[in-house]
């Protein structure tokens, strides 16, 4: 991976944690891309919309209902690797 590559998956990463913030409750300066989603307060609604973001964002389709969403994405970074398979799948 180059350095640009290196740079666009970081400002990726950190695009998609800024979103999460927005809708997570509480004191958001120590999530980080470790933090369990069950610990953001982060309900279904929530989730829901954080998705239709990403999918508008990137122009990408998160084939997913909310229900399949909390039981294969535990953490933020799961968020962001899925979102990153699928932005690299358009291209």
């Amino acid at each position: 991976m180059d350095v640009s590559d290196q740079q666009q998956r970081d400002a990726l990463g950190e695009s998609i944690l800024a979103k999460i913030k927005t809708h997570a409750e509480g004191d958001t300066s120590g999530i980080t891309l470790a933090t369990p989603l069950n610990d953001l307060g982060i309900h279904s609604l929530e989730l829901t919309e954080i998705i239709f973001d990403l999918e508008e964002e990137y122009g990408i389709e998160i084939d997913m209902n909310t229900a399949d969403a909390w039981e294969n994405l535990s953490t933020v970074s799961d968020i962001v690797a899925a979102v990153r398979a699928l932005v690299a799948s358009k291209s």
